[in-house]
């Protein structure tokens, strides 16, 4: 019934490569199989890009770039805003695409992924004329003023978990600045950024600005972190792929700024709200199947409550409703491709072989409807600082709890680990809470929430998740370059060193 529903059908998106305005087969017709997370039936084809479409999409990047950063600031920003408005036009196409794609449930590609994407584009879109510089006092004589350019071209690696909203999260920012893209979605989720550069096509955005190039990452991926004519990478994935970008781009030495794995401390104390902890640490871990970078895959819970929230936190886990992503009643749906699938169940062996206790889950679900999809049931399993499923990302629906005294031990718990991104806190203690949220070795810690994302806030970590920040007034600053001017406007400054 469901797929006699549907608005979009996957086979009649455009599915070449997006390069100087125009969609255009791969050099050497290669293409890649996209799949259904639900079945693993193939959804349909795209062009494969290679470092030969690599190499035509940065020229292309390159060709348009001085008239792009020329443009009066207001009307890019116009531009960036009408695309949010066309792609809210087509609101139910595109979130029906990304759930079909991606494994989504339709209820948070509705209520998150979409408007999330709509409110960065505009947020950035309002931001492009008011990057201003500043004037710094410096000696009599002389006016310093410090403007801010854009770097040229970007590279930017788009990940497969939330494909819309990041590429909104590296666009609206690197475009607002006044740089050209060349976009490289994953291969697995690349559906809504190729519909959404038929949009921006649509809308008038000109040719080179922004080209898309979806391929594999030893490929395409290595052949734009290396490019010598791309100024700087943004990339969002894992840390072992961050550390191969950083070698890539030593080449020309270009910028790059690295969005990776992470581990997040979840802390639930004693004094917290435990029916809102409870929800909020489901959201945390369970939201997306738990395919987050900032997942609260660490559950810390007080000694004299972890009895009491076990009871009511795996009594929720068990009550998800996990089923067809397009089903609107769904509230958890597959894991986004079958390769990911098989490494989550592996940590379940993991488990196995180091008695790590399963608390519920630990497999697939019994639904025959679901028998060939990439499902897989809430997973809580109690782990100790040492266990492998409490050091590794695993980027499942997956949480390992382990309990803690005191405040002191929680803080040590907390940053025993090699991420920092995202955090969390339950508490109800305002003294408590500062304490933490400065105590906490992450880019990020919401207090009494957990993933919780605005465009004016700067998104990204410390440590082995990576450097530099996605959202904010932070990343205009990645996309920008500062220039410092001197001018001399006192007759009677000499321009060198007086010789007495």
């Amino acid at each position: 019934m469901l797929e006699k529903t549907r608005l979009v059908n996957p086979k009649q998106v455009r599915n070449q490569l997006f390069i100087n305005g125009e969609f255009v087969d791969a050099q050497d017709g290669a293409t890649i199989s996209v799949s259904d997370p639900h079945d693993l039936s193939e959804l349909t084809q795209i062009a494969e890009a290679k470092a030969a479409d690599v190499d035509k999409a940065v020229a292309a990047a390159r060709a348009a770039f001085p008239a792009w950063r020329d443009m009066n600031p207001s009307d890019r920003g116009r531009l960036i805003m009408q695309l949010a408005d066309k792609m809210e036009e087509h609101f139910d196409e595109l979130t029906e695409l990304e759930s079909i794609d991606t494994g989504h449930p339709i209820r948070d590609t509705r209520r998150l992924d979409l408007p999330r994407t709509l409110l960065n584009f505009r947020y950035f879109g309002g931001l492009a004329d008011k990057i201003d510089g500043r004037q710094v006092p410096v000696e009599p004589g002389f006016l310093n003023v410090v403007k801010r350019q854009p770097v040229g071209v970007v590279g930017q690696i788009v990940p497969w978990n939330f494909p819309l909203m990041f590429c909104s999260w590296k666009l609206g920012p690197a475009l607002a600045a006044g740089n050209t893209v060349v976009m490289k979605p994953s291969e697995l989720t690349p559906l809504t950024t190729l519909r959404m550069a038929e949009l921006m096509r649509d809308v008038g955005f000109p040719a080179g600005v922004v080209n898309i190039v979806p391929g594999y990452g030893h490929t395409a991926g290595q052949r734009l972190a290396e490019h010598p004519d791309v100024n700087k990478i943004s990339f969002t994935g894992s840390t072992a792929t961050g550390r191969k970008i950083i070698e890539a781009s030593s080449g020309n030495l270009k910028r790059v700024s690295l969005e990776l794995g992470g581990k997040g401390p979840n802390i639930v104390f004693e004094d917290a709200t435990i029916p809102a902890a409870v929800g909020g640490s489901a959201f945390a871990i369970f939201h997306n199947q738990g395919q987050a970078c900032i997942a609260g895959s660490r559950l810390l819970l007080q000694e004299s409550i972890a009895d009491e929230f076990l009871s009511k936190f795996i009594g929720l886990a068990e009550s998800i409703k996990i089923g067809h992503p397009l089903d609107p009643d769904t509230e958890m749906g597959p894991l986004t491709s079958k390769m990911h699938l098989d490494r989550v169940l592996g940590f379940l062996e993991v488990c196995a072989k180091e008695g790590n206790t399963i608390l519920t889950g630990g497999g697939q679900p019994s639904d025959p409807n679901l028998k060939n999809g990439c499902y897989l049931r809430p997973t809580i399993v109690e782990a100790k600082p040492g266990d492998t499923v409490y050091r590794e990302e695993v980027f499942g629906p997956f949480v390992c709890v382990t309990r803690f005294k005191d405040e002191a031990e929680a803080i040590e718990l907390a940053n025993d680990t090699q991420y920092g991104l995202g955090s969390g806190l339950w508490t109800n203690n305002l003294q408590r809470a500062h304490r933490m949220a400065d105590a906490i070795e992450a880019g990020m810690v919401w207090v009494n929430s957990y993933k919780r994302v605005h465009p004016g806030s700067p998104f990204g970590g410390v440590g082995q998740s990576g450097f530099g920040r996605d959202l904010g007034i932070e990343s205009l600053n990645e996309y920008t370059e500062p220039k410092s001017i001197w001018i001399n406007y006192d007759a009677d400054i000499p321009p060198f060193y007086p010789r007495s």
